[in-house]
């Protein structure tokens, strides 16, 4: 049987693309042919022109989303409730008062690095729960240095390419890619290069488009007949 590939365009700092990881994995562990399917990880950037690291000590996380919405403080507080209520339905903990935002392409760059070692799954969850469970500043290299070494990665090729632009090719190249496909919002998965679900959908749907897509790449059931050929009829 061919392989499934679902390629997923998310960023680190978007609580969406942490929900929807869960939900597909949900999905994954009731589909009858997991072994088929290879999943890779594609860099999104919410805020390209962010900082490595911002501030939270005068500005917190609710004032920021606040002001990104034009909204109250009450309202994004509410926001955020609401969003901290979904995530634990699936199992997460998320905590909005510790986030350190800041620029994610440096660990978007160290995915990369950990794909070359088969844990780059590994490593997009570790940095998930890093910065959105447990305030690690997702810009910091200090910081996400430590994420990768504990997630199993050599701790002087983490560095190697912290201190380089290694693998800001290949991020660059995910993120046309995603506006080549007209992706505005993450996550965003690719199966077999034929079909998309846009956002976290819920494991139920997730696990009916699994269905389709591979059903679909199921080779042809031949009954036999007479028939020509190059040797003849």
């Amino acid at each position: 049987m061919a392989t499934l590939r679902i390629d997923v365009w998310s960023d680190i700092a978007c609580p969406w693309c942490y929900v929807g990881k869960r939900r597909f994995e949900a999905a994954l562990e009731r589909f009858e042919h997991r072994a088929d399917v290879e999943l890779h990880w594609r860099s999104f950037e919410l805020d390209p022109s962010a900082p490595r690291e911002i501030s939270t000590e005068e500005v917190s996380y609710i004032d920021r989303l606040a002001k990104k919405y034009g909204a109250t403080a009450e309202r994004a507080r509410a926001m955020v409730d609401q969003m901290t209520e979904t995530a634990a339905a699936d199992g997460l903990s998320f905590d909005f008062d510790r986030i350190q935002p800041g620029n994610t392409f440096d660990a978007h760059r160290l995915v990369h690095l950990a794909a070359e070692h088969g844990k780059q799954d590994a490593m997009k969850e570790a940095f998930f729960s890093a910065y959105l469970e447990q305030g690690v500043a997702i810009g910091d290299h200090e910081a996400i240095a430590k994420v990768a070494v504990a997630t199993g990665l050599d701790a002087d090729e983490v560095q190697g390419v912290l201190q380089s632009d290694a693998f800001a090719e290949d991020v660059r190249l995910d993120e046309q890619q995603a506006a080549q496909l007209g992706i505005r919002g993450v996550p965003f998965f690719v199966l077999d290069r034929r079909y998309a679900i846009q956002g976290a959908q819920n494991a139920d749907t997730v696990l009916s488009v699994l269905r389709k897509a591979h059903q679909e790449m199921a080779p042809l059931e031949i009954v036999e007949g007479a028939a020509c050929g190059p040797d003849g009829c």
